[in-house]
């Protein structure tokens, strides 16, 4: 490098990292300073994948999306190697000195893409790509209680009362009375220190 006004290829990558890092922080600062804080409940609830959160965690819960999300992170990746794989194997200049590299670039990247679907075509066979929901399935116990017994309460008209804790009637409680001593327990129990044998 004869200029030294001339930056070196580490030093553009420098640039380009701290540029990254202001943009990012730049961005960070302005929607903390300029974004309106309004919280409502509903803003701080739990969000979960555009599914409204509901019941306990401690659930039986499908893993599909999970499995769904995998196969495509890996076919994504997978097939991000076709773009250098392209751009390496096009280029004339290596085309030219051997044509037996453009066969080999396609006979390897049809390989590639043929083991991608050969495990595209397995998934599908499984089932994992079936965005299905499961039925709800009530589960059923053998008892000896008649159906129509389930039947009359489940059809029977109540009548709620209003629940007034002022005119709920607390249990009462027995008092000692003042001039007794308490009864003893019906058993001692009796510890022995280690070693030592039984009397």
């Amino acid at each position: 490098m004869d200029d030294p006004a001339q930056i070196t290829e580490f030093g553009k990558i420098l640039l380009i990292g701290v540029a990254g890092i202001l943009l990012v922080l730049v961005t960070l600062f302005l929607g903390k300073t300029l974004s309106p804080r309004k919280p409502t409940a509903e803003k701080l609830t739990t969000y979960e994948c555009g599914e409204e959160t509901m019941g306990n965690a401690w659930i039986q819960f499908n893993p599909r999306f999970y499995v769904i999300a995998l196969v495509f992170l890996l076919f994504d990746v997978e097939l991000l190697f076709i773009f250098p794989w392209a751009t390496v194997f096009g280029q004339p200049e290596l085309i030219a000195t051997d044509m037996r590299w453009g066969w080999f670039a396609l006979l390897e990247m049809t390989l590639f893409v043929g083991i991608l679907v050969i495990g595209l075509v397995y998934v599908w066979k499984k089932g994992v790509l079936e965005w299905i929901k499961p039925k709800p399935s009530m589960p059923s116990v053998a008892v000896n209680i008649p159906a129509s017994a389930y039947n009359r309460l489940n059809n029977g008209q109540y009548r709620v009362r209003k629940f007034n804790p002022e005119n709920g009637t607390p249990t009462p409680t027995k008092a000692e009375p003042s001039g007794t001593t308490p009864k003893k327990p019906a058993f001692r129990p009796t510890f022995r220190k280690p070693g030592t044998t039984p009397s």
